[in-house]
């Protein structure tokens, strides 16, 4: 049985396409990652265009920054605000000529962490937070999927939504050291633990790439660990939706 499926991890600023064995959770072959256009209609096209290029037939899964509900866009915290009340499902299916299915892109990176990575088998709550051009969360009970649960929309220290001073973008923005961004991270990770809780954080998104450049300024005491699957757990995650 062929267990190869199509993810595609749509961020504020990059699409990330690729073929996943869905059956391991790892990627087959490399990457293709090209820019996000602002537009609805030139991100589905850019979309339907990877996927003719790929030569890939099959259901694809797409990761998108929003909160997703019925198929439809709800939220455009990160993106064109043009996209809210767009069914983006029935759009990309078009687009690519096969069935597609969403979720929210950091809700992605968590069912691939519940299911290959640092949150597999783990008991009670667990949240995953993504680092980059927002801050994206995925939140899980159990292993399940508590779906579209957005930490990055709160205020904290006065910043509404905390996300504009405390994403993975700002590091460079303000052009930040790595302790500078990294006591930002620790910030807000204790808060949101203080709010859920969590038996586990598991932190992905982009600068998760960079951990060993920040991992020091977090409170040990938090229960952190980086994502298994690094910046890739969104695009495997979306991958397995139609696995």
């Amino acid at each position: 049985m062929d267990t190869t499926r199509l993810g595609i991890d749509i961020g504020g600023t990059g699409i990330k396409a690729g073929l996943v064995d869905v059956a391991l959770g790892e990627l087959v072959g490399d990457r293709v990652r090209v820019r996000t256009p602002t537009e609805p209609a030139t991100v589905i096209a850019t979309v339907g265009k990877l996927v003719a290029e790929m030569g890939y037939q099959g259901p694809i899964g797409i990761g998108f920054p929003s909160v997703i509900r019925d198929g439809r866009v709800w939220t455009a915290n990160n993106i064109d605000p043009s996209w809210i009340g767009l069914e983006a499902v029935s759009l990309f299916s078009e687009a690519t000529g096969t069935v597609v299915r969403m979720v929210n892109d950091a809700d992605a990176a968590a069912l691939c962490e519940a299911r290959f990575g640092a949150a597999k088998g783990v008991d009670g709550v667990v949240l995953v937070v993504t680092f980059g051009t927002g801050i994206g969360s995925g939140l899980l009970k159990d292993g399940e999927l508590v779906p579209n649960v957005e930490v990055g929309i709160l205020e904290l220290d006065g910043h509404i939504p905390a996300e504009t001073y405390f994403c993975g973008n700002s590091k460079e923005d303000k052009n930040l050291t790595w302790n500078q961004w990294g006591n930002r991270a620790n910030r807000f990770l204790g808060h949101v633990a203080r709010v859920f809780n969590p038996a586990q954080i598991v932190v992905g998104g982009g600068l998760v790439n960079h951990w060993d450049q920040w991992r020091d300024c977090l409170d040990p005491r938090l229960p952190v660990t980086p994502a298994a699957r690094g910046n890739n757990a969104g695009l495997i995650g979306a991958a397995t939706l139609v696995g």
